[in-house]
C-alpha cells in the first residue's frame, strides 16, 4: 500500500495516495470484457488479483465470468523466472490454456517482471499464431501507466495481430464504437447497452466490441469493414482511431462529451447521422419517441423540484475520470441548473490532450463555465474539496468511495460515479443517454431527500 501523506506533505511527491485507477496490467479485464476473450496474465501472483480488487470487486462488485477473477490463467512469476527467464513457463501455460479454457481469443498480457528481465514473449506467442491459434500478446507493464494505458495497448495489439490486414469494401451504416474502458468505468456495462440502443435506434449497426451487447470475436474481425469509427470520450480511443485511419483508411468522428439527457443525446444522434450521411428518417422517429418518454418523467419530477427546491443542493463538484467528469458536469450545469464549483480530473490524461479537455468546460451552459484541475493524489483531492466554497447549500459531491470521508466532514451528499466504489452493487446501471439521465436524477435527488448517498 502507498504510504499515507500527512497534513504537512509537500505539493510535489512521488507517492500517490488513494489512486482512482489501476495499473496497466489491469488490461486483463478489457480482455475479460470481450465475449469469448481469455486473458493470460504473464505477471507476478498478486498483480492481476490486485487489479480485480480495484476494477471489479472494489468497483461496484461487478463480478466476472469465464476467465476473470480466480479463474484467470497466470504464470505467477517468481524468483526462478526472474533469474532464469519465464518464457518456458509461459509456453506451458499457453498450451494448457488453449486445451482447458473455452475461448475464441487468448491474450497474453505481460506485466513488470517479465518486461524488466527481457523475456521474448513475442517469440513464444508467434509460434502459436503460425499454427493458426487465436493468441495475441500485449506488453502492459505497470510502469507504463494506468489500466487505461494497458487497455489501449491491448486493443491495438488485438487489431494488429488478430484482426490483421483488410482490403475489402466498407459497409455503410456500420460503426466501430470506442467508448468507456471496461470495468474501470463503474457503469460501463449499462452505458454500453444504452449507447448501443441509441445508435441502433438511429439506424446504425454497431460493433460495441465489449460487454453483453457484443458478438465477441466476430465483431472484432468486422472492425475493418466499418464505414467509420466513433470515439465518444475526451481522449481515450483517439490514438486507436488514428491508427485505424492509417491502417484501414477509415475516417472517424470524435465526440468528446458523452451525451446525458434529452438535449445532449438528441444533438449527439443528429451529429453522428449527419457525419455518416444516412437517411435521418429513422433517427428522427427514434428521437421523437425517446423525447416523449423523457419529458413525461421530467414533468412529474418538476412537481417535486418546485416544492423542495429551497432544500436541494445548488453547487456541486465532480472528482472522477475525464469522460465521466465532463459528462456529469455538463448535464448538471446545463440541464439541472446546479453550479459547478470544483471539477477534478483523476485519470491523468496525456499532456497532449489536456488543453482540449480544459476547453470543454468553458461553455457548459449559457453564462456558465468551470475550470478543470488535473489531480491524481487522493489526499490532495480531499483537500481541494474541503477548501471549496459551496455557498449556503449542502455540498453535492460526485466521486468515489475515496471521497466518503470528506463528504461526511462537510455534511455533504456523495453520489458515487467512478472507481473505486465499495459501497454499491452495480449490475446494468447507466447515467448516460436518455434513460440513464433519469436514473442520475433519481440518484442525486434521492441522496438529497435521504440525507446521504
Amino acid at each position: 500500500m502507498p504510504e499515507t501523506l500527512t497534513a504537512t506533505a509537500p505539493k510535489q511527491t512521488n507517492t500517490i495516495v488513494h489512486p482512482h485507477y489501476g495499473c496497466a496490467i489491469g488490461a486483463v479485464y478489457s480482455v475479460v470484457a470481450i465475449p469469448g476473450g481469455v486473458p493470460i496474465a504473464n505477471c507476478g501472483p498478486g498483480c492481476a488479483d490486485k487489479q480485480y480488487c480495484i476494477l471489479s470487486s472494489g468497483n461496484g462488485y461487478q463480478g466476472t465470468i469465464g476467465a476473470g477473477g480466480g479463474a484467470m490463467p497466470s504464470v505467477n512469476i517468481g524468483e526462478n523466472e526472474v533469474v532464469f527467464g519465464g518464457a518456458k513457463k509461459l509456453d506451458g501455460l499457453v498450451k494448457s490454456a488453449l486445451r482447458i479454457m473455452k475461448g475464441d481469443l487468448f491474450v497474453v498480457v505481460t506485466g513488470c517482471s517479465s518486461e524488466l528481465v527481457g523475456d521474448d514473449i513475442g517469440s513464444v506467442v508467434r509460434r502459436y499464431q503460425r499454427a493458426g491459434k487465436p493468441v495475441v500478446y500485449a506488453d502492459a507493464a505497470g510502469f507504463k501507466g494506468s489500466n487505461i494505458t494497458g487497455h489501449l495497448i491491448v486493443v491495438r495489439e488485438i487489431i494488429d495481430q488478430f484482426v490483421g490486414e483488410y482490403r475489402g469494401r466498407k459497409k455503410k451504416g456500420l460503426v466501430n464504437l470506442f467508448f468507456e474502458v471496461p470495468y474501470f468505468n463503474t457503469n460501463w456495462r449499462g452505458d454500453f447497452i444504452e449507447m448501443k440502443r441509441i445508435l441502433d435506434g438511429a439506424g446504425f449497426t454497431v460493433n460495441v466490441l465489449f460487454g453483453p451487447g457484443s458478438r465477441g470475436v466476430e465483431e472484432w474481425r468486422d472492425i475493418p469493414k466499418a464505414q467509420f469509427n466513433l470515439v465518444v470520450s475526451p481522449w481515450v480511443g483517439l490514438d486507436t482511431a488514428e491508427h485505424l485511419k492509417e491502417k484501414y483508411k477509415q475516417p472517424y468522428l470524435h465526440i468528446p462529451v458523452i451525451p446525458v439527457g434529452e438535449e445532449a443525446t438528441t444533438a449527439f444522434i443528429r451529429q453522428v447521422v449527419e457525419f455518416a450521411g444516412i437517411d435521418p428518417a429513422k433517427s428522427e422517429a427514434f428521437i421523437k419517441q425517446e423525447a416523449h418518454y423523457y419529458y413525461y418523467f421530467l414533468e412529474h419530477f418538476s412537481e417535486f423540484f418546485s416544492e423542495f427546491w429551497f432544500g436541494l443542493p445548488s453547487a456541486f463538484t465532480v472528482a472522477s475520470d475525464s469522460a465521466t467528469n465532463i459528462a456529469m458536469t455538463k448535464f448538471l450545469a446545463d440541464q439541472m441548473g446546479i453550479i459547478p464549483v470544483k471539477q477534478i480530473i483523476t485519470d491523468n490524461p496525456p499532456e497532449k490532450y489536456r488543453n482540449a479537455i480544459s476547453r470543454l468546460y468553458e461553455d457548459l451552459s449559457e453564462g456558465v463555465s468551470a475550470k478543470a484541475e488535473f489531480i491524481e493524489d487522493g489526499y490532495m483531492i480531499e483537500q481541494e474539496i474541503k477548501n471549496t466554497d459551496f455557498g449556503a447549500s449542502v455540498p453535492l459531491i460526485l466521486g468515489s468511495t475515496w471521497e466518503s470521508d470528506v463528504a461526511t466532514e462537510l455534511k455533504g451528499l456523495l453520489v458515487k460515479v467512478c472507481t473505486p466504489n465499495t459501497e454499491e452493487v452495480v449490475l446494468n446501471r447507466s447515467y448516460i443517454g436518455y434513460r440513464g439521465a433519469l436514473t442520475l436524477i433519481e440518484k442525486v435527488y434521492t441522496a438529497a431527500v435521504g440525507g446521504g448517498s
